[in-house]
């Protein structure tokens, strides 16, 4: 499954792109330096502990909730929110809030949690988090957070004033023969144990021999962020496992047509960036939503600068953040 964060080794790049609704180069972002670490924290949210990773704004006009792929182990992302915080100017609170079970801790007792049952938990952390709070909420959703993000703004569309998606996972892509795998195992209660015992062996190993590991085989230019987040959360058994389980389900049910009616009534509050090569977010669903949701802020990054896992280097994600923040100025100008 670490396929899906991990498509392919992260690669340095200089930062450039090529998109449909991007008129300027997404460097020329204007910068107020407003540097601020971003947070940890574990809370419980519906009796699950929840693993939330946030920068608070001091008087903030905007609340950026990201929703994280699968794996949703929010520490991928410490570079993401840094980033786009700073590009905000300090104006905006960002939270990434993880999924349940796929915490440092096995806090649920083995229990596995479905793709419907982690939507939920999102909205449960919205009521629980955000609810008294005046200040509107912009959702960026990655991977199959996309998915989760859209159906998030379905249910509380008086909350949610605009969705992002980042390199989305919307549909299954029946020419991919890596989903193919990756759905046949997740099929399998007998592999996905198998696989996550094994995964969870790993573990095991001293911590020194274990990053060397992931740097080698993984990513050796990914950020020392995204590889303490291997060692600390996804060699563990009850993550493997929650990962696995929660493809099943999300392969099941994005086995049926996206919902093109809500996203075309809602087309000017939705914006989606794709990749060129990259079979979670195929460009056969750039087409197709071009097609059934003409006015949505469409991007392509074209020049395979960044990928799927965005999140693993520092590069990825300052120049993802500098196309969300620029995605962000631009809406607040057309209100």
């Amino acid at each position: 499954m670490l396929l899906r964060l991990f498509p392919s080794i992260a690669r340095p790049f200089s930062v450039s792109s090529r998109s449909r609704e991007m008129g300027q180069d997404s460097s020329e972002c204007e910068v107020i330096q407003v540097k601020r670490r971003a947070t940890l924290r574990l809370c419980n949210v519906s009796s699950y502990a929840t693993e939330i990773l946030e920068i608070r704004a001091d008087d903030p006009t905007l609340h950026v909730v990201v929703i994280p792929g699968n794996p949703g182990v929010v520490l991928f992302y410490k570079e993401f929110l840094q980033s786009l915080y700073e590009l905000l100017g300090g104006t905006a609170s960002v939270t990434a809030v993880g999924h349940i079970s796929q915490t440092k801790k096995s806090w649920e007792h083995g229990r596995l949690f479905s793709l419907q049952e982690q939507i939920n938990h999102k909205m449960d952390v919205i009521k629980q988090e955000l609810q008294n709070n005046e200040v509107p909420i912009l959702l960026v959703g990655h991977s199959i957070g996309s998915y989760i993000s859209v159906e998030m703004f379905k249910r509380s569309p008086e909350k949610v004033k605009y969705c992002i998606g980042l390199y989305p996972f919307l549909a299954l892509n029946l020419q991919s023969r890596k989903q193919y795998i990756i759905g046949k195992i997740a099929e399998s209660r007998i592999l996905c144990v198998v696989l996550s015992f094994i995964v969870a062996l790993l573990g095991l190993l001293p911590i020194r021999l274990l990053r060397l590991i992931v740097t080698t085989f993984l990513g050796k230019f990914w950020s020392a962020t995204a590889v303490d987040a291997v060692c600390s959360h996804l060699v563990k058994y009850h993550t493997m496992r929650n990962v696995l389980f929660m493809a099943m389900t999300e392969f099941r049910k994005l086995s049926e047509t996206p919902d093109w009616a809500f996203m075309r009534e809602n087309q000017h509050k939705i914006a989606f960036l794709f990749g060129s090569d990259d079979h979670w977010g195929p460009l056969q669903m750039f087409e197709e939503i071009s097609k059934q949701v003409p006015d949505a802020a469409l991007s392509i990054e074209r020049e395979g600068l960044t990928d799927h896992g965005f999140c693993c280097t520092e590069a990825g994600s300052l120049w993802v953040a500098e196309h969300v923040a620029k995605l962000i100025k631009n809406q607040k100008a057309s209100q």
